[in-house]
């Protein structure tokens, strides 16, 4: 996907120093809120629809999901207004400035229309799409614009000196050419662009106006940053203090509900038929399975890697014996991961990177079966398959 990412970006000069464009990227612009308002795009307008801020802050689609991503007030309250304002206008104008969507002036309004249903559908995907979708961005804009330069000499040597002079560096460079006048904008900015930088080459990124003390992380991209799972469960806590655990915990549920909701939709859309070419296999493949169980392994619940679509008779049957949902046959969720295995195998082969990745698949295999030396990237989906079978079969 980042061959088809670059390709399609090559076509256009996103010279900041001729577009001025001060905004294409900005404070919100986490990989997260851009995933979710493409998400959003995606579910409530076609390709040729007119579309601003407010037909996607009024759209049910974003009413019914918003809360589980930003924990705020309920979308459909105006006294919200403030609170969702620029996590929409923003990602928006990023994405009009990738030529994602088209942007034009309206009566002092911007209005959008999607220009690249196929990249907006690989963004709307999940967050690690939307990462790898900035970093090509990113680099694009700054190599454009002459200041790439800059930005692979703090790569070369990522100390606090050098973090310090790359970003006075961009704040004089974005307001010598945009219309941005002040250094307290331009530092709002910066971290959200060094940041994918430097989760791309594993380097420390930009954490409370300095160099981050540790090399920079996907997760510490979010803006939904705090790791819910491990709450605090310690029982000398306040009585307080619980309560607001339960409401994360809460925030929690409803965040994952909302990914696992997403990751079972696009497996739908993705696979026509049956995983699993066996005996039960005929028919309308009407289930979508978690083949290691989410109530178990909420952590993977969302991961495509994890899901698999299945008919009723193999889901109802083979899968859950008796009709028992809760219980889980392994022989035959050894099955489905080998076919999973060569679905995965095949995508990859055909589509690159678009819906799976052999890291996430790793990943599952790993923590459904609690096993880390066994498994590594340089395996062919052939050995997967071999050990796979060993792993269940000691």
């Amino acid at each position: 996907m980042k061959t088809d990412i670059i390709n399609y970006l090559n076509q256009f000069d996103l010279d900041v120093r001729k577009t001025k464009d001060a905004r294409f990227s900005d404070q919100k612009c986490t990989p997260d809120v851009i995933c979710f308002i493409a998400d959003c795009i995606r579910n409530s307008f076609s390709e040729g629809d007119l579309f601003d801020t407010n037909s996607i802050w009024e759209s049910q689609y974003f009413i019914k999901n918003t809360r589980a991503i930003f924990n705020k007030p309920w979308p459909n309250d105006d006294r919200a207004r403030h609170e969702y304002d620029k996590f929409i206008a923003q990602p928006l104008r990023l994405l009009a400035s990738a030529h994602i969507l088209e942007l034009e002036r309206e009566h002092g309004k911007n209005i959008y229309r999607i220009r690249n249903e196929y990249l907006l559908d690989y963004i709307s995907q999940r967050e690690r799409n939307t990462f790898t979708f900035l970093s090509c961005y990113f680099e694009k804009v700054l190599s454009d614009s002459g200041i790439w330069k800059y930005f692979l000499e703090y790569k070369d040597n990522p100390t606090k000196e050098s973090y310090m002079t790359l970003r006075d560096r961009f704040i004089r460079f974005m307001i010598g050419n945009t219309a941005i006048n002040t250094a307290v904008e331009v530092r709002r900015i910066f971290p959200k662009i060094l940041n994918v930088f430097a989760v791309e080459n594993q380097i420390p990124g930009s954490e409370r106006g300095t160099i981050s003390k540790y090399v920079y992380t996907f997760s510490d991209l979010m803006y939904n940053r705090k790791n819910w799972r491990d709450l605090n469960k310690d029982k000398s806590i306040t009585r307080q203090e619980a309560v607001e655990d339960s409401e994360d915990v809460k925030q929690q549920e409803a965040y994952n509900a909302y990914y696992v909701q997403k990751a079972i939709a696009l497996i739908r859309k993705i696979q026509k038929e049956s995983e699993v070419h066996d005996q039960w296999g005929q028919g309308e493949a009407t289930q979508v399975h978690h083949i290691f169980p989410k109530s178990k392994y909420p952590q993977i619940a969302h991961y495509l890697e994890n899901l698999i679509l299945l008919t009723a008779t193999q889901h109802y049957t083979k899968a859950h014996p008796n009709n028992k949902t809760q219980e889980v046959n392994k022989d035959y969720q050894l099955t489905c991961l080998l076919a999973k295995a060569d679905t995965i195998d095949n995508s990859l082969k055909k589509f690159g990177e678009r819906y799976y990745r052999k890291e996430s698949f790793l990943y599952v295999i790993k923590v459904g079966l609690n096993q880390e030396q066994e498994w590594s990237m340089t395996m062919s989906f052939s050995d997967i398959k071999h050990q796979l079978i060993l792993a269940y079969n000691s």
